[in-house]
């Protein structure tokens, strides 16, 4: 199942699927667009083997949320514009809300590759809300990613109060040698990563065998 929004990058938001409904699961779905494709609002939702295509803030939301062995594709935004993967949207340091995503793959789109290298740069996130938080573990990065990793959302806005980590990731946009330098964000160890995954960030023994959808929780 596709779900598509034609706006096109000049409407600015156009959003194609909003989110709110609590132990939701899409596996096997396509969710295009520009800027804030998916806007996982709320609860807990867990998403498998789907490809997610966008610029700006093209996932973004407060929900407690998993991508696992999803596609995720960077498009050519509009000129002078560049994209964020996520904008995460924890209002609060109480909350247990979050985005985790585990053994994905972010690769440039067709029309952002024909564009050629340097036509927009692009973040694996920026935070909307003071304290954002997002894990990327075990994904593989193309050279899509900008070395910095990250993107501040206005000067030092939330940059001391977010969470934003990396885990065992790969792929020339991988390297984190030259990562952002902000307090919040990491490069994590095994234990910490552990709380980013299906079942003890969703608590997913509860409720995702029952759906149907395979799922992993150990690392690979």
């Amino acid at each position: 199942m596709t779900f598509r929004n034609t706006a096109g990058p000049e409407k600015h938001q156009a959003v194609a699927v909003r989110n709110g409904a609590d132990f939701s699961t899409f596996y096997s779905c396509s969710f295009e667009g520009y800027q804030d494709t998916l806007y996982v609002h709320t609860m807990r939702q867990f998403y498998r083997e789907c490809d997610i295509y966008g610029t700006v803030d093209f996932i973004f939301g407060n929900a407690k949320v998993v991508f696992q062995s999803c596609n995720l594709y960077p498009r050519l935004p509009m000129k002078g514009q560049f994209n964020a993967i996520t904008a995460q949207g924890r209002t609060d340091p109480n909350q247990d809300t979050g985005i985790s995503i585990h053994n994905c793959t972010i690769r440039a789109a067709d029309d952002l590759v024909a564009a050629g290298r340097g036509a927009a740069p692009t973040y694996l996130g920026r935070p909307w809300k003071e304290y954002s938080r997002t894990v990327y573990m075990q994904t593989m990065m193309d050279g899509v990613v900008d070395s910095a990793g990250w993107r501040a959302w206005d000067r030092d806005f939330a940059l001391t109060t977010l969470y934003y980590a990396e885990f065992n990731n790969t792929g020339v946009g991988a390297t984190t040698a030259n990562r952002v330098t902000w307090q919040g964000y990491h490069v994590i160890n095994t234990t910490d990563a552990a709380n980013f995954t299906v079942s003890n960030f969703l608590l997913g023994d509860n409720w995702l065998p029952k759906t149907g959808v395979a799922y992993t929780n150990a690392f690979i």
